[in-house]
């Protein structure tokens, strides 16, 4: 992250103007000019990872796959839908795959995009699914989130834009990341088991207590 020259003032009395109007952490999150982001509240150009403002769907519009909102409400439940297309947060402690441990692959349940490894899953102790690595990191979209106070990052589902969690840099070795994931935005596939009648194993990284997702 590096800072650029100040903006001409014509400039930066629109910016602050948007900033008046649609708040300054939308702002923060959404204005891009020249590639670089302007900040209203202190009043400089910042310079991200293009993966942290330009997720290749950050607008469900622009996603690959799109659903209308009438067929979503209809195969999903109420708390998927809320947590996936309202980015919504399910209970903690009492989502579906909190606790699990069934060997397999874990998938956006919008629109079936394998996310993460069950090798990769460990106990947080946060209340949620937490992972130390995606699949690939093509498979999500990684987004400023300002809501509640905080200062978080935010997962989508880059095929669907469908909202999965939020990651953290509290995470175990190799990565030292925490993807908290809903269990509502998750599906499962289990593997196939071998002939001695187990799925592929692996080494679980050590637990560790975690905030809230």
């Amino acid at each position: 992250m590096r800072a650029a020259p100040p903006p001409p003032p014509l400039l930066s009395a629109l910016v602050l103007a948007l900033a008046a109007a649609a708040g300054a952490a939308e702002l923060y999150c959404s204005l891009q000019l020249e590639g670089a982001l302007w900040r209203g509240e202190t009043g400089e150009f910042l310079f991200y990872a293009e993966e942290r403002l330009c997720g290749s769907c950050r607008d469900k519009k622009d996603c690959k796959v799109v659903f209308s909102q009438e067929e979503l409400r209809k195969r999903l439940t109420p708390l998927q839908y809320h947590v996936t297309q309202e980015k919504g947060t399910e209970s903690a402690f009492e989502g579906e795959y909190t606790h699990h441990k069934a060997q397999g692959i874990y998938k956006c349940v919008v629109c079936g995009t394998p996310l993460f490894k069950s090798e990769t899953k460990f106990d947080s102790n946060s209340g949620w699914p937490s992972f130390y690595d995606v699949i690939s990191p093509d498979t999500i979209t990684l987004t400023d989130d300002f809501s509640y106070g905080m200062h978080r990052i935010e997962i989508s589902c880059s095929q669907c834009g469908a909202h999965l969690g939020h990651i953290f840099d509290d995470g175990p070795r190799p990565t030292g990341k925490r993807y908290c994931i809903n269990s509502a935005s998750l599906s499962f596939k289990p593997a196939e088991k071998n002939s001695a009648g187990e799925g592929s194993g692996s080494t679980r990284p050590a637990q560790t207590g975690k905030a809230e997702l």
